[in-house]
């Protein structure tokens, strides 16, 4: 399990927490509300903390558990606070065999992270995917929105200088 202590922090501003607090007494005596409530404040603080999960579970007064249990079923919440730019490495069979593991090793320990995780400066967060649909330029790496194939150890290094 990881340490959901570690890795960076984003600061969550007073500004955030009114709107975060607003957002709650939105939804406060409404059935199901609990997953449009958890989209709506990280929508507005980046990324669902303990601290921010105990503040809906208060207030929604639904336990923390269920709280911690929807945000770690659902893909698209996130514990960890996302860089600014979102790298997703292929590892799909045709990306795979054309070197796309060796291609997340030269990031990882380049960037000093793991799939999952955010650069300590906010700057990356690194994914694997299993298939981008673009295997006829394999192996492929997407940044944002950006698609780069036929990618090598040192085109891979090459293209993040250009994601500051």
């Amino acid at each position: 399990m990881p340490d959901i202590n570690s890795g960076p922090k984003k600061e969550i501003t007073p500004e955030m927490w009114g709107e975060v607090d607003q957002i709650i007494d939105k939804y406060k005596n409404k059935p199901g509300s609990l997953i449009p409530v958890l989209e709506e404040c990280q929508y507005v603080c980046g990324y669902l903390p303990m601290v921010l999960q105990e503040r809906i579970s208060k207030g929604l007064n639904i336990p923390g558990s269920t709280v911690y249990g929807v945000v770690t079923f659902y893909s698209f919440f996130t514990m960890v606070p996302k860089g600014r730019h979102t790298i997703k490495i292929c590892l799909g069979t045709a990306c795979y065999v054309r070197g796309g593991k060796a291609n997340l090793e030269v990031i990882q320990n380049q960037l000093d992270i793991d799939v999952g995780e955010t650069t300590n400066d906010l700057r990356f967060s690194l994914d694997s995917v299993r298939c981008l649909g673009a295997c006829g330029l394999a192996p492929v790496m997407v940044i944002d929105e950006d698609v780069h194939g036929l990618m090598t150890k040192e085109k891979t290094l090459d293209v993040l200088e250009k994601y500051k």
